[in-house]
Parts: structure tokens; C-alpha cells; sequence
């Protein structure tokens, strides 16, 4: 019995694992590529060139590899690539890249896009993230590992979403947010750090303790960012965690969301 519905069209140059399952109605376009495992649900459109990897999931009315409707976007040939293990849930958006930046989107392997979301083109999408129903991420937006966007989150192009961070329903971002720190509001606000989903992934009491003391040192001492990541240098030595949220700053272009 073929996995394929007959319904479904596909262009005899998309190439697809032989347990690839198409439902009906779906489009599947020139250079698309299905890695093994992979389920495509009905009324799916996946246009390419776009790589996807093993053991995906996507669902319906999703529309997955489009062109960007940036404006400098002249039909150059743009890529999307989707790593293992998504999930791709109902009506999500994700365009290809532009050549003035990446001339690709990226996700990694093993996240969450909640119904809804897009993904806007040159964004990078790292590992074990969420992005909650009808998160907005617009152009070249990097979001680390492990970071979770709730509910109508909208994120500025160029942004930087730190790993382990987190964001309140509803949240406008406008400036990068550093690792495992938590925003809320239009515009975004930092209110603390995620030491809840910290615990759940396994971090020690110890690390969580100091990072909870490097937050105090950037948002509570009322010191210039760079006076705070010097007090920081000699915890950023002995806890790994530590330097991760300072490398995030460090990183940042757009200043820091405070």
C-alpha cells in the first residue's frame, strides 16, 4: 500500500524516503527533499529548494518553504533547511532565506512549532525550542537552544533570542535577550531568568544559584554592561552556565533587552 495519496502532487524531481507519508491534497514542489520517517500531512505546500530531515512531522494548512515577500527578494535561488524530529503543527508559515544574508532559513532538530507561527527568512532555529501559536519571528532572527516564544510573541528582524530563554504571552521583542532570562510585555521587559525550565533540564542548584547572582550583577546593580561583565569574568571562570549568559551578551548587536 503506497503512503503517497493519490491526491497528493508531486514533482517527479522531489525526492522522498520510501517510508515518506503524503496526505491528500498536498503539494510538493521541484527540489524538495524528505528524510526517512517523515509525515506530511493534507493540504500541505512545501516548495524548495528545501532539505528536511528524518522523522518530521507537519501539519495541515502549513506552508513550508515559500518565497520571502521581502521586498529585495528577486527569485534567487534561496534555501530552507529542517533538521530531525519537529514538529510542525497546523497553518505554520516558513520562508527561505534571501542572499543578502544567509540565502538560507534554518531549524534544527527536535522543536515545536506551534499552529499558527512563521518563521521568517535567513532565521536560525536551534534545538528543543518552542515556539508557542502564532509566535511571529521576522527576518534573520536567531534563536537559540532550548528557548521557549509563548502565545502571539512577536520578535524584530536581526534579534537574538538567547538558549533557555524565555517569553510571556504576547510579547513584543525589540532587542536581543540574553541566555536563560525571561521578558514580558509590548515593549519586552526583563522580569527575571527561566530557573524553572533550568531545573527541569537537569542544571545543579549550583549553577542555577549563580546564574541567579550574575542576573543581579547585569539588571539589578545599575551598572553600564560592560562594568557588569567585568564583575562577571571570575564566575563566568568557574561556571560554564555563567559564560554562557555572558558569550550571549557579548554576542549582542541590537543592546541587550533590560
Amino acid at each position: 500500500m503506497s503512503l503517497i495519496d493519490p491526491r497528493a502532487i508531486i514533482d517527479p524531481s522531489a525526492r522522498l524516503a520510501d517510508d515518506v507519508e503524503v496526505g491528500p491534497w498536498s503539494i510538493i514542489g521541484a527540489d524538495v527533499e524528505i528524510g526517512e520517517g517523515s509525515v506530511i500531512g493534507p493540504h500541505v505546500v512545501i516548495k524548495g529548494p528545501t532539505r528536511i530531515g528524518r522523522h518530521n512531522r507537519i501539519f495541515q494548512f502549513s506552508s513550508v518553504g515559500e518565497d520571502t515577500p521581502d521586498l529585495k527578494y528577486k527569485g534567487e535561488p534561496t534555501r530552507l533547511v529542517i533538521g530531525d524530529h519537529n514538529t510542525i503543527r497546523e497553518g505554520v508559515t516558513i520562508h527561505r532565506g534571501t542572499i543578502q544574508d544567509r540565502s538560507e532559513t534554518t531549524l534544527g532538530d527536535h522543536n515545536l512549532i506551534m499552529a499558527y507561527a512563521h518563521i521568517g527568512h535567513d532565521s536560525v532555529i536551534g534545538n528543543h525550542c518552542i515556539l508557542v501559536n502564532n509566535t511571529a519571528l521576522a527576518g534573520h532572527v536567531y534563536v537559540d537552544d532550548w528557548a521557549i516564544l509563548s502565545g502571539y510573541t512577536l520578535v524584530h528582524q536581526f534579534c537574538r533570542i538567547g538558549a533557555h530563554s524565555f517569553s510571556g504571552m504576547g510579547t513584543a521583542i525589540g532587542k536581543d535577550v540574553p541566555a536563560y532570562v525571561t521578558v514580558f510585555g509590548n515593549p519586552a521587559e526583563a522580569r527575571s531568568m527561566n530557573f524553572e525550565g533550568m531545573r527541569r533540564r537537569g542544571f545543579s542548584e549550583e549553577a542555577i544559584q549563580a546564574l541567579r547572582r550574575a542576573y543581579k550583577v547585569v539588571y539589578r546593580q545599575g551598572l553600564t554592561v560592560d562594568k557588569a561583565l567585568a564583575e562577571l569574568a571570575e564566575p563566568a571562570a568557574q561556571f560554564p552556565e555563567v559564560a554562557v549568559f555572558v558569550d550571549s551578551i557579548r554576542a549582542s548587536s541590537r543592546g541587550i533587552t533590560r
